[in-house]
């Protein structure tokens, strides 16, 4: 076997992370009105996925720690961020929490915790009873997304590790 065939195995076997951009609030954006925890409900976030806040001039995005979130304290935020077009990797396993700091939005509501799990570096394995959650049907269309573009990641993969070898060859 030449070292180019030895290397493509390589590549096959060493798994891949594949990372989901999250609209969110979907269609409603960073918003008054929008209940994020319903949101956030039945979707999986892994670190490497970006959360994607879409919102008006008088919204802005706040990464704050659990208590100041409880409380819907903004005058202590470990990130602030304003634009109308936010993105904002996950970096790390555990809860973020983010609220929008304009005077009254938070207890109005606009406040997400995010619970972020380690990246998938393979193919996810059933649960331990065999089940897995079944996710609300406002959000199922958000979880079939998210886990068609991980599986088209690696479909793409494949292709790209076949038309390789074809070149390499």
């Amino acid at each position: 076997m030449g070292s180019t065939a030895a290397a493509l195995l390589l590549l096959a076997a060493v798994p891949a992370v594949f990372a989901v951009t999250f609209k969110v609030g979907d269609n409603a954006g960073w918003a008054g009105g929008v209940d994020y925890t319903t949101w956030v409900s039945g979707k999986t976030f892994r670190v490497g996925d970006t959360l994607e806040f879409k919102y008006g001039p008088s919204h802005s995005v706040s990464v704050v720690d659990k208590a100041d979130y409880d409380g819907c304290e903004t005058s202590r935020p470990t990130q602030s961020f304003s634009g109308g077009d936010t993105k904002i990797n996950l970096t790390r396993v555990g809860a973020i929490h983010f609220l929008c700091p304009s005077p009254g939005h938070c207890l109005g509501g606009m406040k997400l915790a995010v619970p972020v799990l380690a990246a998938v570096s393979s193919a996810p394995s059933p649960s331990p009873s065999g089940s897995s959650p079944s996710p609300s049907p406002g959000n199922a269309e958000n979880v079939k997304n998210a886990e068609s573009k991980r599986t088209m990641s690696y479909g793409m993969i494949g292709v790209t590790m076949v038309l390789m070898y074809g070149v390499i060859r």
